[in-house]
């Protein structure tokens, strides 16, 4: 039996008699009185005026004494020197609560990456990473270091394989040092990799960095298949990436090449913001960002001579180099515009 609907009345001795019986007829399940023909429904009160809605409150006072707490306990490590850092100088304290701060709204809100693939990714143990490079300046490999970090599950840490000139400019050789890059030598990835790291490494190099407006989107040469034989040697898988988005943030229409020898750079770039408008011309593009993890390619299955094997590196480097190619041609067809 349906439940009685209860009446706003204090007692059943202040109903009157109609107002006993339309309770009698609910309770028993029949039509309201108001549904009889020629009943007389009294007119009904118009809502009084409702309290306005209130926005959620903010953090209480708790949550900004903790956020203040652990702000200052940070400095105070900082000042003593009370952290930690790796042989290579990875400073993770410093990278997960400063640098990726930084670096996250650039990639969510600026660029606005969109990361797929990213179980390809093992949840743990060595794997590593290979990426095409572009965009003229190296923030393809920050983005990707921030969409692995804060998008796989156990929110792993790349360890990017840096050019020599990255580490001869002053305070940026410091902050690459601090956010886990090293060198991009064999012995120095082996290394990572048998400690169970995530490594990253754009075979490019400053050849796809630099490639004009023209050519984007075409990979260039992966040099001599290195980053296979250190793959090989750990026993890591290997995970091909392909970015697309980078390539226009600054469209880069020419190459200053006596400026860039003076300056002792790989090229020196003209765009069509710079360096006309001076530092202006620096802001790169908004555009839309995907990053794509592919299939991983297995090495655990190699005898340790094939490290030595120069026709085995050469077949899984135009292997890897054409999964990436094909990737990125796919992810082009599939993007509506170069910022949406």
């Amino acid at each position: 039996m349906a439940d009685a609907k209860v009446l706003p009345f204090d007692d059943d001795r202040s109903r009157s008699g109609a107002g006993r019986r339309r309770v009698a007829q609910q309770a028993a399940g029949a039509a309201p009185v108001s549904a009889l023909p020629g009943a007389q429904v009294p007119e009904s009160r118009e809502p009084g005026p409702q309290a306005p809605h209130e926005p959620p409150e903010g953090p209480g006072p708790g949550t900004w004494d903790r956020r203040i707490a652990s702000g200052l306990a940070f400095l105070r490590r900082r000042v003593t020197g009370e952290y930690d850092v790796d042989e290579f100088g990875y400073d993770q304290e410093l990278t997960d609560q400063v640098l990726m701060s930084l670096l996250r709204p650039l990639a969510e809100k600026y660029f606005r990456v969109e990361v797929k693939g990213i179980e390809n990714i093992p949840s743990d143990g060595g794997a590593l990473v290979v990426a095409n490079h572009s965009g003229t300046l190296p923030l393809d490999g920050l983005m990707l270091q921030v969409a692995l970090h804060d998008h796989h599950p156990a929110g792993r840490h790349l360890r990017l394989l840096a050019a020599d000139l990255v580490f001869m400019l002053p305070v940026v050789n410091e902050l690459a040092r601090k956010a886990g890059h090293t060198l991009a030598c064999a012995e120095d990835a082996e290394r990572l990799l048998r400690r169970g790291e995530v490594v990253g490494v754009m075979p490019e190099g400053f050849k796809g960095l630099g490639k004009p407006f023209g050519d984007r989107y075409k990979l260039q040469r992966f040099g001599r298949g290195g980053f296979v034989s250190t793959a090989l040697r750990a026993g890591a898988p290997i995970v091909p990436c392909s970015i697309v988005g980078a390539e226009e943030i600054y469209p880069m229409i020419g190459n200053s090449r006596t400026l860039a020898r003076i300056l002792g750079l790989p090229y020196f770039p003209i765009t069509p913001t710079f360096p006309w408008l001076g530092p202006l011309g620096a802001v790169p593009l908004p555009t839309k960002w995907t990053i794509q993890f592919g299939e991983p390619i297995p090495t655990d299955g190699y005898p340790p001579e094939a490290a030595e094997d120069p026709m085995l590196m050469f077949n899984l480097t135009d292997q890897v180099r054409e999964q990436i190619q094909h990737t990125l041609y796919k992810l082009l067809v599939q993007r509506r515009s170069v910022f949406l």
